[in-house]
């Protein structure tokens, strides 16, 4: 799923993005703003993975706005102008749609930025050392299915072999990656290892972890 917002001065434009937005599946659309500098800082508290960016606006334009960006965020230009796109391109714009604009045009922007986001690097780790009774044990996380909080102690269960390391959860917990899911207060599960998902319980492989309430919303 993208995350995006949409920064026009011209809220009709605003309008059709806000329903072109909802009809395609792997995009939210975050928010809107009238006004350049208030997508800015909106950005600057709540990153998202794409802006549809207007030009030509009165206090700031698009092209300034954009070099203002952090270098990963994807940027649609959005104009009735057609003279500014080779500008666009030149700054790296993903896509540029000239208003007004079909939902086949913004459905293929879309996933020109769907696809763009797939081939960048996530930047989490693949692995951790832990330390065991007498050593230091790599552990890639593509490898691991579940942990299981055990007092000061945790353990991992990997695909041949369960491991005991003196952490607590919560320290655990700082280390893995986004993947990994709390099922119960002393489960966490990688999700990407799944099988089979019912009311009180997840499975992966031969292994049954209990659901909770509490977190039965996050699988």
């Amino acid at each position: 799923m993208l995350k995006a917002i949409a920064i026009d001065d011209e809220r009709m434009a605003l309008e059709v993005i806000k329903s072109h937005a909802s009809k395609v599946s792997f995009i939210t659309l975050e928010a809107a703003f009238s006004d350049g500098i208030q997508g800015l800082e909106y950005h600057s508290n709540n990153p998202v993975d794409l802006i549809f960016l207007d030009i030509n606006m009165p206090d700031i334009s698009g092209i300034d706005l954009m070099a203002m960006l952090p270098e990963a965020t994807m940027v649609i230009f959005t104009t009735a102008y057609s003279e500014f796109a080779v500008k666009g391109f030149e700054l790296n714009a993903l896509d540029y749609l000239l208003k007004p604009f079909s939902l086949s045009r913004f459905l293929q922007a879309c996933q020109k930025a769907r696809d763009w986001k797939a081939l960048q690097p996530s930047g989490e780790p693949e692995y951790i050392f832990v330390k065991t009774t007498d050593s230091q044990q790599r552990i890639n996380f593509g490898e691991l299915l579940y942990c299981e909080a055990a007092g000061n102690y945790v353990s991992l269960q990997l695909k041949n072999e369960k491991l005991i390391s003196r952490m607590t959860f919560k320290e655990l917990e700082k280390l893995l990656p986004s993947y990994f899911i709390r099922t119960h207060r002393s489960f966490m599960v990688n999700k990407n290892k799944i099988n089979k998902i019912e009311r009180h319980q997840v499975q992966i492989d031969e292994h049954f972890i209990p659901v909770s309430i509490s977190y039965a919303d996050f699988i």
